[in-house]
């Protein structure tokens, strides 16, 4: 069985108890050089990217090279 580190996963403030809003995205970037990413509603599912990865996808998201409408 593979290891999992120790992530530390963080939430939104939106997101945070009380909000009403679910399946949010979790975040960890504590292991250096890796990001993790998740659901709130299916925390076993984690994806991992390097840090680079990670800042090309969040700037594409940002300059809108994502089609989210759908």
């Amino acid at each position: 069985m593979d290891h999992r580190p120790d992530f530390v996963f963080v939430g939104l403030t939106m997101c945070r108890p009380r909000s009403g809003v679910q399946n949010c995205p979790e975040v960890a970037t504590n292991i250096p050089g890796l990001v993790a990413f998740r659901d709130s509603n299916a925390p076993e599912t984690v994806v991992t990217m390097t840090a680079e990865s990670w800042a090309l996808f969040t700037n594409a998201v940002k300059a809108g090279e994502y089609d989210v409408t759908t």
